[in-house]
């Protein structure tokens, strides 16, 4: 059938196509095209029904009728294929759901069942016979031997390719021009990059044999280069903080994906400030690269995800068409169970790819075992390799008796890492016990130059108020926008470069991968992996005549550490038995007690429980997979945020004027700018203040009024006098 004739055979060559592109070359590949093929052939036999082309002929756009539940035309393709074959059930999930999303299989409210034995359901009987008498193919061959968690991932799968498929389509029809504007990725563009990576490391010099640090910064990116030619599967890259992850870690997955016929590379990073600084540092690298037509990195984040569905916002939806994309843990885990199709609509090219997990430890204790059930389903399925990217290995590793979870066959790119965190021992770690605020801040302003890291965003102002409105003195959380903190962070490290005086006070979220090297730093109390990257922002360059001072302290108030309580009291109980609470023997505790003795919470909302997957003795309804459930219950965050935009700048209010205009869609070139003056608040708060807020778009975004009353330059949304302590995982 030709691809570019006609809605049904775009869909069907798409989805075929994006099935077999998450295999090699191979048996699984083969049967995995017809089986996205026939779902894409059948999804919309419904509209052959004389009733839906009554209502077509009534409406000017085809594609709403799902949205306005008026005209069901997706149903139809969902019976008929499970008619057809047993397994032709795996393909009615993504049929019945492409527009409304998957359905759990059976539920009080709208379900699988239901739809399957729907009554009323128009004759779509005169759809030509090709179409409906297509045979059924052959399951690809690892689904053979799958359990029920398996089959439904692979349903997963091929639902986003179909949605991604019926998108595409439907904006080619739609609207050319934003069709016209997508992402064209050249051939070997990840060659192209990798070359400018590697021309990018090998400017920054041969050090000298006196610069320990950057003598280990280029020893990893040996062992990279080295271990990047290994076939597919888990590896480990173990570097301490300040060892040059970022760029060595770049590369690797480049060469590897070259040597093994992937097609991206992923970040996943607990921060949006860390999205913030990886995505400049990699932008600039493959900025010769950029042209109108091609972007060669994404950086996605769940800032500006509409809650609402509407057709304009789905045909805005990411679909990661790059070669390299930077999100968020929160992006990546929640869209691998969610069920809405806009947030599905990538998640087939995450397969065949390489994922670099930055942190791969950050994980909360109630959502280990999905998370790490995924990632396995990746690497053994889908010619995925993953990358756990951290200073504090093994948190997620196999382990027989204490965690049966964990990863398995993790292979290690660094050649000695014992010797490597050896070399790069750069500071010393001090406990002060409880320590009452006023005496914090003059330890602090007897210090030229500090950097201080608490756990809750009150803290964090009280503490800067302390050390009084001096230039020198600065704050930072995630109640500023994007681009405010990219300017704060700007001004620190100009001062630290200029040896001028600097103090900064701020939330985690300048921890793992903020690229700022203090003289001393002070850690509020927090778990071993939050206290080794604090002292990752001590002396990270090597540069002091001798070692870097951390400090780990007991804040006096700490009511509000409710994510940070657990942790703290676990490193707490190791402070007296470890005299070196960054070495191996003290993670290995950390972990032991905080991850491996906590086995009845490792699956707490039955993610990948067979209550959430499993198979009937019933032909008529061979599997029950609860989709819909299984998306409510993932979320890694428990206190649900909404974004709200900021007129930070002269950029910010260009692009809002753009959302004010009917007349402009919201197409993804607007969403990404947006992201960069988007600030997480409660909904709650928002609706108190709903008054300081313009809203458009029919209530999917919420613009502040006046900047100039309700937005702080010390500390971003200024209306809030609630406090809550901020996630460990940051949307």
């Amino acid at each position: 059938m030709d691809p570019q004739h006609g809605h049904l055979n775009k869909v069907a060559y798409w989805t075929a196509r994006f099935a077999a592109d998450m295999f090699p070359p191979g048996p699984n590949r083969d049967a995995a095209h017809p089986w996205g093929y026939l779902a894409g052939l059948w999804h919309d036999l419904g509209k052959f029904a004389p009733r839906w082309q009554e209502y077509l002929a009534s409406k000017a756009d085809p594609h709403v009728a799902e949205v306005t539940g008026k005209t069901d035309h997706s149903t139809a393709g969902a019976r008929h294929a499970a008619a057809t074959h047993l397994l032709g059930h795996l393909l009615a999930y993504p049929i019945a759901g492409h527009h409304s999303g998957l359905l759990d299989a059976e539920s009080n409210h709208a379900c699988q069942r239901a739809r399957l034995t729907k009554a009323d359901l128009p004759d779509y009987s005169c759809a030509p016979e090709e179409i409906l008498e297509f045979p059924f193919p052959d399951a690809p061959p690892f689904l053979k031997s799958g359990d029920d968690f398996t089959l439904g991932f692979f349903t997963r799968l091929l639902f986003s390719g179909l949605v991604d498929a019926d998108f595409l389509a439907t904006e080619s029809f739609m609207n050319s021009r934003q069709t016209s504007a997508r992402n064209s990725v050249p051939d070997q563009a990840l060659e192209k990059i990798a070359d400018l990576v590697r021309a990018h490391i090998d400017s920054l010099g041969v050090p000298n044999l006196e610069d320990t640090v950057n003598l280990q910064r280029k020893a990893v990116v040996d062992d990279c280069i080295q271990a990047s030619v290994e076939m597919p599967g888990l590896f480990t890259l173990t570097v301490p903080t300040g060892g040059g992850k970022t760029l060595s870690s770049l590369l690797f997955a480049l060469l590897h994906a070259i040597a093994n016929g992937q097609t991206r590379v992923i970040f996943v990073v607990p921060f949006t400030s860390i999205i913030e600084q990886n995505a400049e540092v990699i932008r600039e690298i493959v900025a010769p690269l950029q042209t109108h037509t091609f972007t060669p990195l994404i950086e996605h984040h769940s800032a500006l995800s509409p809650d609402k569905e509407t057709e304009q916002s789905r045909l805005a939806t990411e679909n990661w068409d790059a070669p390299i994309i930077i999100t968020t843990a929160v992006q990546f885990y929640e869209s691998l169970f969610a069920a809405r199709t806009s947030r599905n609509r990538k998640l087939h090219h995450i397969a065949n790819s390489v994922v670099v997990l930055d942190e791969a430890q950050a994980l909360p204790v109630d959502f280990l075992s999905p998370c790490l059930r995924v990632l396995r389903e990746l690497t053994d399925h889908y010619h995925t390799t993953t990358v756990l990217c951290t200073a504090t290995q093994p948190a997620i590793h196999h382990h027989p008796d204490d965690f049966p979870i964990g990863l398995k066959n993790c292979r290690e790119i660094i050649r000695d890492p014992a010797a490597l965190f050896a070399a790069l021992k750069r500071v010393d770690l001090h406990f002060l016990g409880s320590l009452a605020d006023t005496e914090l801040a003059q330890r602090l302003l007897k210090q030229p130059q500090a950097l201080c890291i608490v756990n809750r965003r009150k803290h964090a102002r009280e503490l800067f108020r302390q050390l009084g409105n001096a230039e020198e003195n600065y704050h930072l959380s995630a109640l500023m926008c994007p681009e405010h903190r990219s300017e704060i962070l700007a001004q620190v490290r100009e001062r630290l470069r200029k040896g001028l005086p600097v103090r900064l006070i701020s939330t985690q979220l300048i921890e793992a991968g903020v690229d700022v090297d203090f003289p001393v730093v002070y850690r509020s109390l927090a778990g071993l992996d939050s206290i080794a990257q604090a002292a990752g922002r001590c002396n990270r360059n090597g540069k002091l005549p001798t070692r870097g001072e951390t400090y780990i302290f007991a804040p006096e108030d700490q009511k509000g550490e409710a994510y940070f309580r657990e942790t703290a009291q676990v490193a707490s109980g190791l402070i007296d038995l470890n005299p070196d609470l960054l070495g191996q023997e003290a993670i290995h505790a950390y972990f032991d007690l905080y991850y491996y003795q906590q086995k009845s919470r490792w699956d707490s909302k039955d993610i990948v429980s067979t209550e959430s997957f499993r198979r009937n003795n019933d032909r008529d309804f061979p599997f029950c997979f609860q989709f819909a459930s299984v998306a409510e219950k993932f979320r890694l965050i428990d206190d649900w945020q909404v974004p709200v935009l900021i007129p930070y700048d002269e950029k910010a209010r260009k692009l809002i004027e753009q959302l004010r205009n009917p007349a402009i869609p919201p197409h993804r070139d607007l969403l990404r700018g947006l992201q960069r003056y988007a600030v997480q608040i409660s909904p709650k708060v928002r609706d108190e203040n709903i008054r300081s807020f313009e809203v458009l778009r029919d209530g999917q975004f919420h613009v502040l009024i006046s900047k100039e009353i309700n937005y702080s330059s010390d500390f971003g949304i200024s209306f809030l006098e609630s406090d809550t302590a901020s996630n460990s995982l940051i949307c």
